[in-house]
């Protein structure tokens, strides 16, 4: 089956209900195109998991399309403030937030990728996060008697990942900060990727230690140039500072739907580029 999509047949694998994981961390690397892509389809419900989410979340909840948050962190890096459009949806009710911290997140996506039920969790004895989220439970150690936490294993029903490399059959390469993302894609039943360049098949095979997702992980690749927009992306672009401080300044869905369809041709050039 063919791997290289468009970012909206790509996301259309997407169902109303799943959990859904992101790449990527805070105002880095984050999928943005995919995401918006995800806001223009309407998805609804949605799960979502990732350790430390910024307008990637926060853009979905302001979107209506989130069901519940599973994150050890949610906001923006601290020049921008709070992921208010989260925030807001947890304080109403109409989001469940279920708070991590960054490490439990690990360890429930590590506990999918080793298809297990649940992970240990060293060090979390104790704490509101216990009484607070339903997915932790402290049991006996059989071997030594001493109390254990276990986290709930996450299994993302879809990952989508942004790199910078990536050939026609989805072997991606990351530069910079790799984050959870190799994690994810083996705890994921699919992944996406979205990539600033597609790049020939000889090239992955000839710096094969180089690929950090292989392709037979992967169901979807989309060329997006500038595809975390307006997150940076490691050697390509840093943060649209502008964009960021427009968007949290939003208050209607008017301004939000204003907000997608002023980046829909930039989500889309990389099919209109020819792919390449």
């Amino acid at each position: 089956m063919k791997k290289l999509k468009s970012l909206k047949d790509a996301i259309q694998i997407i169902n109303d209900g799943d959990m859904v994981s992101f790449g990527g961390n805070v105002l880095h690397r984050a999928p943005m195109a995919a995401v918006r892509e995800i806001a223009r389809q309407n998805k609804k419900n949605l799960r979502l998991v990732k350790t430390a989410g910024a307008q990637d979340i926060d853009l979905l909840c302001a979107m209506g399309c989130v069901e519940s948050v599973d994150a050890g962190f949610v906001s923006y890096e601290s020049k921008y403030g709070l992921a208010n459009h989260y925030r807001k949806g947890v304080q109403s009710g109409t989001i469940k937030g279920n708070e991590h911290a960054c490490y439990t997140v690990i360890c429930a996506l590590r506990g999918a990728s080793m298809n297990v039920p649940f992970m240990p969790v060293k060090g979390l004895n104790a704490g509101d996060l216990l009484v607070e989220n339903d997915y932790f439970v402290v049991v006996e150690d059989p071997f030594s008697g001493e109390p254990v936490t276990l986290v709930k294993s996450l299994v993302p029903d879809v990952a989508i990942i942004h790199v910078q490399e990536c050939d026609e059959k989805g072997n991606a390469i990351i530069y910079g900060p790799k984050f959870e993302d190799t994690l994810l894609s083996r705890a994921a039943k699919k992944v996406i990727i979205t990539a600033e360049q597609i790049v020939p098949e000889t090239k992955t095979k000839l710096n094969a230690e180089r690929v950090d997702i292989p392709g037979f992980l992967v169901d979807s690749v989309v060329h997006v140039p500038k595809g975390a927009a307006p997150s940076s992306c490691y050697k390509k672009y840093d943060i649209d500072d502008k964009s960021i401080s427009s968007f949290i300044g939003m208050k209607t869905k008017e301004e939000m739907l204003a907000y997608l369809k002023s980046y829909e041709v930039k989500d889309y050039i990389g099919e209109r580029m020819g792919r390449r």
